[in-house]
C-alpha cells in the first residue's frame, strides 16, 4: 500500500509522520502519535463531537480530515490544553462545575468551548449552545457545560 508523508504541528510539537493515506487524523492521533483524547463515538460519521480537535483554532471533526489534510496545520488535542502540569481553566472549571460523567465527550466540548472562548471571551449562552451544538453528551447535559465555560470565561477575563 503507498504511504504518504506529512507534517504538521501537534500541541506546539513540529511531527511528521509517515502513514497510510486513507488514515484519518483521529487515528493518526491515537495510533501514531498515542494521543487518545479524541474519541471515535458514532463511527466515523462526524455526528457525536468526542473527536473534536482544534486545526489551526478552529473545531474540527478529526474523524472527517483525512490525515493529509492536516499536513502544514497547527493542531490542538485536549492533552495539549495543560500547562507546565497546570490544568487549563476550562479543564478545571468542567470538573468544578460537576460537567464530567463519563468524560467520553468531554474532551471534544472542552476543545469546542476554547475555540468560542478564543473567538468571544464572555460569551452568551445562547453562543455556548450553539458551539456546543456539534458534541453530544449523553450524562450530565448541557446545564452544567454551559456554567464551566461561564467560570473558564470569568477566570480567563481575570488572568488577562
Amino acid at each position: 500500500m503507498n504511504r504518504i508523508t506529512i507534517t504538521l504541528t501537534v500541541n506546539g510539537h513540529r511531527r511528521t509522520v509517515t502513514t497510510e493515506p486513507n488514515k484519518t487524523l483521529l487515528y493518526l492521533l491515537r495510533d501514531d502519535l498515542g494521543l487518545h483524547g479524541a474519541k471515535d463515538a458514532c463511527g466515523g460519521e462526524g455526528e457525536c463531537g468526542a473527536c473534536t480537535v482544534l486545526m489551526d483554532g478552529q473545531p474540527v471533526n478529526s474523524c472527517l480530515v483525512l490525515a493529509g489534510q492536516a499536513d502544514g496545520h497547527d493542531i490542538v488535542t485536549i492533552e495539549g490544553l495543560a500547562e507546565n502540569g497546570h490544568l487549563h481553566p476550562l479543564q478545571r472549571s468542567f470538573v468544578e462545575a460537576g460537567a464530567v460523567q463519563c468524560g467520553f465527550c468531554t474532551p471534544g466540548a472542552i476543545l469546542a468551548a476554547k475555540a468560542l472562548l478564543d473567538r468571544s471571551p464572555s460569551p452568551t449562552d445562547e453562543e455556548i449552545r450553539e458551539a456546543l451544538s456539534g458534541n453530544l453528551c449523553r450524562c450530565t447535559g448541557y446545564v452544567k457545560m454551559i456554567k464551566a465555560i461561564h467560570l473558564a470565561a470569568e477566570e480567563l477575563s481575570h488572568a488577562g
